[in-house]
Parts: C-alpha cells; sequence; structure tokens
C-alpha cells in the first residue's frame, strides 16, 4: 500500500488535494481523527487498497492532535511508503481566503477573531508540519497548478526514488519556503534591459540564445549542475526523504532563472528519468 497523509492549515487546498488524488486512483478519507488511523488500516476493505490517502488536520479536534505525531510514527513502520504532504499558505492569503468565501475558520468563536485562529492552528499544527515529507507553501498556487503538481509530485512518482522538482522563481515576488536548495542568480546578466527581450521569458529562443552568449551565465549553470549531482544522489541512498525542491530565483522570475531551470530539467531527465518536475512559478508553469 501506499499512503498518503494530507495535512496543513484550513484554507491551503487539503480539500482539492484529496480530490486531485482520487481522481488519480486513491481512495481517499477526509477529516479522519488521527486516533483512528491504525484501526483503519486493519479493516480488510483498506487493506485492500493500493492507494490510501487520507486528510488530518484541525477538525479532528485540538486533542486528537497531541498523539498525530506518535501514530505517524507507528504507521510509517506498518507501512513503509507512508508519505506526509503538509500544505500551508501565508497568514494574509488565508485570511484573503476566508473572507472571500465566507467560510468559517474551525477555530473561530465569538471570542477568537480569524487572525488568532489561523496562528493558533499554525501552532497546533507545527510537529505535523516538521515531520511531513513534502510542504508546499499555496501562497502562490491556484487549485488547477496545486493539481498537477500533485498529479507530478505524488500520484505518478516511483516511490522508490527521489522525486526533484526544479522550480524558477522571483525574488519581488518572495522567495519559496517549501525549497530545500534555493541559489540567487540575480548577479547574471539580465536580459529585461534589452528593450526588444523584456516580453520574452526564458523559455523562448531570443533569451536563450542572449544568455548562452554570456560566459558567467554557463559558469553558473555547470556549477549548479556539479553540485546537484554531486549531492543528489547521497540523498537518494541514505533515503531521508521522498522529495526534494531545487529553487533558482532572479529578479522577476521571468528570463534568468527560467532558462537556468529549464536547462537543469534537461540534464535531469536524461539521469533521473520521470521523477523530475518543473515548475516556473511566475509563469503559472508544470511540467
Amino acid at each position: 500500500m501506499h499512503l498518503v497523509i494530507i495535512s496543513g492549515m484550513s484554507g491551503a487546498g487539503k480539500s482539492y488535494a484529496l480530490h486531485t488524488l482520487e481522481d488519480n486512483g486513491y481512495y481517499c478519507i477526509d477529516n479522519l481523527p488521527s486516533q483512528l488511523l491504525e484501526a483503519l488500516l486493519s479493516t480488510p476493505q483498506i487493506a485492500k487498497q493500493p492507494y490510501l490517502a487520507v486528510g488530518i488536520d484541525i477538525r479532528g479536534g485540538r486533542d486528537s492532535l497531541l498523539d498525530t505525531p506518535d501514530i505517524i510514527k507507528r504507521v510509517r513502520q506498518r507501512v513503509p511508503s507512508t508519505q506526509v504532504i503538509y500544505l500551508y499558505a501565508t497568514q494574509e492569503v488565508l485570511r484573503k481566503r476566508y473572507n472571500e468565501t465566507r467560510r468559517r475558520h474551525p477555530l473561530t468563536s465569538e471570542a477568537q477573531e480569524l487572525d488568532k485562529a489561523i496562528a493558533l492552528e499554525s501552532t497546533l499544527l507545527e510537529p505535523l508540519a516538521i515531520d511531513a515529507d513534502l510542504r508546499l507553501d499555496t501562497s502562490h498556487i491556484g487549485v488547477y497548478e496545486l493539481g498537477r503538481m500533485l498529479t507530478a509530485r505524488i500520484s505518478q512518482t516511483d516511490q522508490q526514488h527521489l522525486s526533484l522538482m526544479i522550480q524558477s522563481f522571483g525574488f519581488k515576488h518572495t522567495a519559496p519556503s517549501d525549497s530545500d536548495f534555493l541559489f540567487d542568480v540575480r548577479c547574471l546578466p539580465n536580459p529585461y534591459w534589452e528593450p526588444d527581450l523584456r516580453t520574452l521569458t526564458g523559455r523562448d529562443a531570443g533569451i536563450i540564445e542572449w544568455l548562452e552568449k554570456h560566459e558567467d551565465v554557463q559558469r553558473m549553470y555547470h556549477d549548479l549542475r556539479a553540485f546537484l549531482d554531486n549531492w543528489i544522489p547521497n540523498i537518494d541512498k541514505a533515503n531521508q526523504r521522498a522529495y526534494l525542491t531545487v529553487s533558482i530565483g532572479c529578479t522577476g522570475g521571468r528570463h534568468r532563472s527560467v532558462y537556468l531551470a529549464e536547462q537543469l530539467y534537461k540534464h535531469f531527465r536524461k539521469t533521473l528519468g520521470e521523477n523530475v518536475i518543473l515548475r516556473h512559478r511566475e509563469l503559472n508553469y508544470v511540467r
């Protein structure tokens, strides 16, 4: 059995994540108190399921979260392929989502306003966040992109090997907080200042040709590739994690970072195969 536990902040996209996994062949159960997880795995119908996804979060009650880390440890011993996915977003984004949908946060009450409820939930879920195999910041992700990312990283991934995501981003839109390695390439020549190239992206021939003429750009690419070539096999061999996210950032996230992410993606697809995913955050692109 491959078991995926979906947890995280209310309003971060957990329900949609479960729907995505269900569409990809997982038997899904939402809002399960963690104390029932071990009993659930013992039921004959569930034991026969090759793919199972369970939603565990604050809706099960505060007390249910206290034992959750220990329960998950026991479940991991029983089902070695268990993976915990934690979804979260910034307080500002979560507040906006709740105000737009007019839904009630599970921890709000007449005596507790929304911002305090969000902050309290984050504190209560911190042990789960720390132990998660994959943390996804959905602040800048729409539901369709979230679905594509989960499909690529979970339901189509060979669980015996590391899943590598290479993503580009722009620092002016904030750096992603879910990166394992983050590289700043703003020191490289910037095609933004070329009027004819400004509207293009690092996937376009004009930008590619311009960047490949600069020795610093090629030196950066080879340095990044050499670093990752050296260390990714060690991480995979040690089996310390199922997911690795490498983020490449420039100013706007449309030119230099996109070009380098594309080149690294092409290289690692040859060496690691289908377990490599490419994401351009500012272009809303996942492959």
